[in-house]
């Protein structure tokens, strides 16, 4: 069943995709002038990609063959990653043109000059928008294709660590393996997963931690391709929390399938972890939107600690960054969190701030809980990186 938030954000997408690639077929087609095979091709291009995106949603809701379409969902993700390089470089051209134009006139009547009345030259103004859009197209190309050879190769380790007071000695150096936003789905499959499965184990954790989006699909879909798993290894478990993607494909089918495939998972619950007669306190809890899809799974920190045994540290596991100020008021020494992606490409990642209140990387919230946040061991739509590659996270417990 599809919730009605979930419809609620296709049609806000299909406005924005329609009114995005209206914008692209006036600026780029328009100036085409006199060159009607191109502005037929064009036009022809645009109305197929601003279809295929849309097809490949329906079409994976209603149970079409998954092998047709896992190849649809490629095109339609390579189309959408040169969709949101170049419109976002096109409007900022645009608005650079506009924003120059308005001050050469506030210049020239500051100046009490009069304005000329100068010839209208169609021909050098089709000219110069033409190709000031091919330098445009040819850009976003090389940024497609960078962005997509980051994003298939795999995930890097970035190495990390918590300095902590009051730690105990034996807690220095514990070793937590942070997988996060893998998206396994139509274009991440399960020798993507199997190779990150082999680097965390090398890594030799003392615990892995699973914050979220792991799935893009249907168990009966990807059961294949989360096998993997089983393979992952560490001294005390590997440790699930859901993300919101978990919630558009069957969340309680994936919560019953994972423990078979030997990961734990946390749902708004805590487990204490003996080390060397050290004790840690782990908890998890779901996403900070899994409310508004299931009740029962409303997002709650304080209640995934409520009965916990005194513990030398404590651990949240919480997909979105959001839920940090509730996880430092309820006690918390450590966050790790994924979910924003860093913006996954030039040039989002410059603008995620705008939409979540902590970026990449190491924070101090309310001045005693650390939070870190992924930027993700997968990728999820576009296969692009371009300058937020993929990580495998290698954090170590220190003594402050």
């Amino acid at each position: 069943m599809i919730s009605s938030e979930l419809i609620m954000f296709f049609l806000f997408f299909l406005a924005v995709w329609g009114g995005g690639h209206a914008y692209l077929a006036h600026r780029l087609l328009r100036p085409l002038h006199g060159r009607r095979w191109l502005q037929r091709g064009g036009l022809v291009l645009l109305g197929l990609s601003l279809c295929v995106v849309p097809l490949v949603f329906f079409s994976r809701r209603f149970g079409l063959d998954p092998a047709w379409t896992d190849r649809l969902a490629w095109v339609a993700f390579l189309d959408m990653g040169i969709f949101l390089v170049l419109l976002p470089l096109l409007v900022a051209r645009d608005l650079g043109w506009f924003t120059l134009t308005c001050l050469h006139a506030l210049r020239r009547r500051w100046r009490g000059q009069r304005s000329r009345a100068v010839p209208d030259d169609p021909a050098r103004r089709h000219f110069l928008a033409n190709t000031m859009n091919a330098g445009l197209l040819g850009l976003t190309g090389s940024m497609a294709i960078a962005g997509y050879r980051e994003a298939t190769q795999l995930a890097r380790v970035r190495e990390i660590e918590l300095p902590l007071a009051g730690l105990p000695a034996v807690l220095h150096g514990f070793h937590i393996v942070q997988l996060s936003d893998i998206h396994l789905g139509p274009t991440i499959k399960g020798d993507y997963l199997a190779a990150i499965v082999e680097r965390s184990n090398a890594l030799a954790p003392d615990l892995v931690a699973i914050t979220g989006d792991l799935v893009d699909g249907l168990t009966s879909d990807l059961m294949a391709d989360v096998a993997p798993l089983t393979r992952l290894r560490a001294r005390h478990g590997s440790w699930f929390v859901t993300g919101n993607h978990e919630y558009y494909w069957g969340p309680r089918e994936w919560l019953a399938l994972l423990p078979t495939l030997g990961v734990n998972v946390l749902v708004n619950a805590h487990r204490v972890i003996e080390h060397d007669g050290a004790r840690l306190l782990l908890a998890g809890v779901t996403d900070y939107s899994a409310g508004r899809y299931l009740p029962d799974h409303d997002s709650d920190p304080r209640r995934a600690r409520t009965g916990a045994a005194d513990a030398d540290v404590s651990l949240l596991l919480a997909h979105q960054p959001r839920s940090a100020y509730a996880g430092a008021a309820a006690g918390f020494d450590v966050q790790l969190s994924g979910h924003i992606h860093g913006g996954q490409f030039f040039p989002w990642n410059l603008l995620i701030g705008l939409v979540q209140p902590f970026g990449l990387g190491l924070h101090r919230v309310d001045g005693r809980m650390w939070l870190y946040v992924s930027a993700g061991t997968g990728y999820w739509g576009p296969p692009s990186r371009l300058g937020v590659p993929a990580e495998i996270t290698s954090l170590r417990l220190a003594r402050a």
